[in-house]
């Protein structure tokens, strides 16, 4: 019976040569040699007198290899099929293309694996006697076994950090027994341990192993192979701890021994299928636990490097450093798959800023009185009094077309102002007063009325001070409320929202501008009807915007909530108007 498809190929066959294309294609310093599954440099020119770096393996763990070929790391890599060592016919190939460009020896960078360590060592031997200088260095990094067996501890993603050190001694015209003999000291300080939430699954195979749901595996390979321990999946914190604390276990023959005071460079590689999100919860979680036991964290690397196709899982890397192999890690590479980097000290950084705003809410000032304060005072009393009575109603008509808590919300806006009001003076300047309500009803309001209110609020602040709160600006005030209201809300007239009785009334408010004081009130009332009219012929709208725009516009014939309460709040504005001539 064949399996489901669920890998994003044409063919099984065809997918590791494709893959390697699309690599190639997809940077211009990168090359395909005729024949084989090798990547090379595309400028291999440039390698003249200098040792040429060649690594590789099985494919499905990208972007290893091919990912870190460029000036300053790897010259070429040599793939085989997914999870399967290269053929001893590519390597010797690829050692030769380098050789005849004219490099001074070949040095392989090999992972600790069977396959690759015969494969590799018959093509160097081949090449030998064909006159080329090589040498090879066998990277086993793997903290996994507390008692690794004769096949020896595996080359992990800490192969990675020998490409880049040696790549760049070779960029340096460094001769390849130095090269050689300074990588294996570094090799010393290198230890990596991975945990996985899942399998992966070679294509058109059936997962590597079975792993339930909420378990998982510790110490695993890049191969697909189980680990050495399973467990329930713990935190982030928790789980990074036991990886640290085993890593490290000086009773593991595989141990990286690691004291307070050393300088480390970390890297977290994602397996293959956690989130970003998850990579770096536990890039923090790493770096908190290093530093905890007085491990100076130098550089931190967190992404995708060394992959195990889908594998959701992560292993954690650390190599100790001095500040010459620092120099070789922080050297440029033009390898596409190698991260840019900071070349500040992550431990020890100071990586909080203070913010620039300030910490005091406007409703949280004081203020000093002015003559329009009791008015304000009587006016907003009123307002809040008139949404709580209209509460029922609100909710009522917002069941018809949304989630039936329009009510609610300006109930809430209207309790928080009635209990500013009973501990606060009103301001005398106006604008002040717009300020503390579009703070207040941002923090008491929620949802998008209470940002929507603050904006109009925020935006109507500045044409209103204390020596300039006359009718005309007042109604520009509305007006630039009103239409930062249509900016960051999205909607229009006619969209059946509060606008529908926000705009008409804002429009012939701006009379105001060249009326007369006499005309004042008849301005307002007219602006008033207008809203009120503007709110009840929302029945006859398709909602253009806002939650009723998703509704079915014939279950939709009650007038627009967010419209009877702007009607409402301005016929109270007008009311204590009246009130007080």
């Amino acid at each position: 019976m064949s399996q489901p498809k669920r890998k994003l190929i044409n063919s099984v066959e065809s997918c590791v040569d494709e893959a390697l294309c699309g690599l190639v294609r997809a940077s211009g310093g990168l090359s395909l040699l005729r024949g084989h599954r090798v990547v090379l440099r595309s400028d291999l020119d440039n390698l003249k007198g200098k040792v040429a770096l060649l690594s590789g393996g099985g494919s499905g763990h990208e972007p290893a290899h091919g990912g870190y070929i460029g000036a300053g790391m790897l010259s070429a890599a040599v793939a085989g099929g997914v999870f399967a060592s290269p053929p001893p016919t590519s390597i010797l190939a690829a050692i030769l293309a380098l050789h005849k460009a004219g490099a001074s020896g070949v040095l392989l960078i090999v992972k600790n694996y069977t396959g690759d360590r015969l494969n590799f060592g018959l093509a160097a031997e081949q090449a030998r006697n064909q006159g080329v200088a090589v040498d090879m260095v066998i990277v086993a990094e793997d903290c996994a076994f507390d008692q690794p067996s004769k096949a020896g501890r595996r080359g992990l993603c800490g192969t990675v950090f020998i490409h880049k050190l040696a790549g760049a001694l070779a960029e340096e015209g460094c001769p390849l027994d130095q090269i050689v003999s300074k990588v294996t000291e570094v090799l010393k300080g290198i230890g990596t341990l991975g945990v996985s939430l899942s399998p992966c699954s070679v294509p058109g195979c059936l997962p590597s192993f079975d792993l339930p749901p909420g378990d998982m595996e510790l110490g695993l390979g890049i191969h697909g192979e189980p680990g050495i321990q399973r467990s329930k999946v713990a935190s982030a914190d928790e789980v990074v701890k036991t990886m640290l604390d085993h890593m490290t276990n000086p009773d593991s023959q595989s141990h990286l021994p690691l004291s307070s005071g050393d300088a480390v460079v970390l890297c977290v590689n994602n397996l293959g299928a956690l989130s970003c999100l998850e990579m770096a919860v536990v890039t923090r979680a790493a770096l908190n636990c290093l530093e905890s036991r007085g491990v100076v964290v130098v550089r931190v690397m967190s992404g995708a490097f060394m992959t195990s196709l889908e594998m959701a899982g992560v292993s954690l890397t650390l190599m100790k450093i001095n500040p010459e192999v620092l120099r070789l890690f922080d050297a440029t590479t033009s390898a596409p798959a190698w991260p840019s980097l900071s070349s500040v000290c992550v431990s020890g950084r100071s990586y909080i800023i203070d913010s620039p705003f300030l910490t005091t809410r406007p409703q949280d000032d004081t203020h000093g009185e002015g003559p329009w304060s009791p008015m304000m005072r009587n006016a907003l009393e009123k307002i809040c009094s008139t949404l709580l009575d209209k509460q029922e109603e609100l909710n009522s008509l917002d069941r018809a077309a949304g989630d039936g808590d329009c009510g609610n919300t300006h109930a809430q806006a209207a309790r928080a102002i009635q209990n500013w009001l009973q501990d606060h003076v009103v301001p005398g300047c106006p604008g002040q007063l717009l300020s503390v309500l579009a703070g207040l009803v941002q923090e008491k309001m929620g949802g998008s009325s209470g940002a929507l209110y603050s904006l109009f609020l925020t935006a109507a602040a500045g044409h209103v001070t204390e020596g300039r709160s006359d009718a005309a600006s007042w109604a520009r005030a509305l007006h630039a409320g009103t239409q930062a209201m249509r900016r960051y809300g999205g909607a229009d007239p006619g969209d059946r929202t509060m606008l529908d009785a926000l705009c008409p009334a804002a429009d012939e408010l701006m009379k105001l501008t060249t009326t007369p004081p006499s005309g004042t009130m008849a301005v307002l009332q007219a602006a008033v009807q207008k809203a009120t009219s503007g709110a009840e012929a929302t029945r006859d709208l398709t909602a253009r915007a806002g939650r009723a725009s998703y509704i079915a516009a014939d279950r939709v014939t009650l007038p627009d909530p967010g419209a009877v309460a702007v009607a409402a709040i301005l016929r109270a504005v007008m009311e204590t108007l009246e009130e007080q001539k």
